[in-house]
């Protein structure tokens, strides 16, 4: 089929990679019809919104935080999980916001993370094969034979906790629950554990101090009541995103209404594959996981293929590199983008590089390999005069013992107290307060604004 003709299921003529094998084909497009006639999730003035947003952060008038969980679970819809996500999220960014001076877009991994790649078919698990669990919208983390077989029901399901999810989180954001003056709100039970307490206190204290003067001022601050929060997840299954996908009749341009940004993971951004001739055709930003391996040539070309019309806020390169590999394979990337001419936002996902595994097959990241990665980062985009405009990563509100370091100086011994990631190991409450106060002294240190 031509590249120049684009429906949302013209993917089907490329080669997919990363989908299940759904014994039941006709159940699969049951289901996904049944999807296709639901309400959206999101409004295309939200997608726009985020574009908008995404754009200003690359030209430095702004910071993508984006992160959550390595990947949902069904279970995790509940009120006491995603208050905690969002506590965290809103404390990072309003400590990104005050120390860098800079707004931040909220972006969050979160109402749609059901599905995850895997690199083999199979998994051993005490010494019985199964099917690999690829998430909880395809199949079921059990090792039970029958419960890892792909099962197209949980499409439901996943569309389900997406939009139970998404609309609690509008609900809280309405009714205040994101207003400054409520920020000592958003602790939870282990913040006064945690070395950076007493820094995240003062300067909570000091911003409404300065929010009580402005009222008393008789300034407005309604400003402060409400904020733009946003949704983002990887659009692996093609069947589920594709089903979701709608032609807005004001613009005439097709969006993906299941997220506000959708990216293509590292296993699947093949030039000539499925999920980039769907991602194409899309009006949402859509972000680009690229490893060290990367042909730098490859990478403008896949941009040029998803952004053709150079249209601003469209494409983020989501660079996960690795402590040991950053530092060669970055700068001629970077290079390479910065001749071409065309736009993009730069992040660093700084996390999925540095995986390493203990003991029985356990996986976990060491913060500081995570936090030498990231000022890796800041210092190659600033010594090439680019800009580094957000961060990708993957971490809890929870009191977890997946990472190890931080200032809780957690080791590999005491990853079994509380490892509960079904997936990959994530920052703990802790190590994600730690990693916004780092990330706002790397953003004042290596700001192009304040060369």
């Amino acid at each position: 089929m031509s590249h120049s003709t684009w429906t949302p299921t013209s993917w089907k003529h490329f080669p997919a990679h990363q989908q299940p094998p759904y014994p039941d084909m006709q159940a699969l497009s049951h289901i996904t019809n049944a999807l296709s006639v639901l309400p959206p999730l999101v409004y295309p003035a939200e997608v726009e919104r985020l574009k908008s947003s995404i754009a200003a952060a690359a030209r430095g008038g702004g910071f993508i935080l984006q992160g959550g969980d390595c990947a949902e679970r069904f279970t995790d819809c509940n009120e006491q999980n995603i208050t905690n996500k969002m506590k965290i999220l809103l404390q990072m960014s309003l400590i990104l916001t005050y120390g860098a001076r800079k707004p931040v877009v909220r972006l969050g991994r979160i109402a749609g993370q059901y599905a995850k790649p895997r690199s083999q078919a199979q998994e051993t698990i005490e010494g019985i094969s199964y099917p690999s669990y690829r998430g909880d919208s395809v199949n079921d983390l059990a090792p039970d034979q029958a419960r890892r077989v792909p099962d197209p029901e949980r499409l439901t399901t996943a569309y389900t906790c997406s939009a139970l999810t998404l609309n609690y989180i509008r609900a809280m954001i309405s009714g205040g629950f994101a207003d400054l003056r409520h920020a000592f709100e958003w602790n939870l039970h282990s913040i006064e554990k945690a070395e950076k307490w007493k820094d995240y206190r003062d300067m909570v204290e000091t911003i409404l101090d300065a929010i009580h003067f402005m009222e008393s001022c008789g300034v407005n601050s309604h400003l402060l009541d409400t904020i733009d929060f946003f949704t983002s997840h990887e659009g692996l299954l093609l069947e589920y995103e594709s089903a979701l996908t709608r032609k807005d009749p004001a613009s005439g341009r097709f969006y993906n209404l299941g997220a506000h940004m959708l990216w293509i993971g590292e296993r699947t951004r093949q030039l000539d594959g499925a999920h980039v001739e769907y991602f194409r055709g899309l009006a949402n930003p859509v972000g680009v996981k690229i490893g060290p391996n990367a042909d730098p040539e490859e990478v403008t070309d896949l941009i040029h293929r998803l952004n053709p019309t150079n249209e601003a806020g469209r494409v983020t390169i989501i660079t996960r590199m690795g402590m040991d590999r950053v530092e060669k394979a970055l700068p001629p990337l970077v290079c390479a983008v910065k001749r071409s001419g065309m736009p993009v936002a730069w992040s660093c996902d700084p996390m999925h590089g540095n995986t390493r595994v203990v003991g029985e097959n356990i996986k976990t990241r060491a913060f500081a390999h995570i936090e030498a990665e990231l000022e890796s980062c800041f210092r190659i985009h600033r010594h090439h005069g680019t800009i580094l405009a957000g961060v990708h990563f993957e971490l809890t509100g929870e009191d977890v013992t997946e990472c190890t370091g931080g200032a809780a100086n957690l080791q590999d011994t005491d990853l079994g107290k509380n490892y509960v990631s079904s997936c990959d190991p994530r920052l703990n409450y802790s190590q994600s307060l730690e990693m916004a106060f780092l990330i706002s002294r790397l953003i004042r240190q290596y700001s192009l604004q304040e060369r």
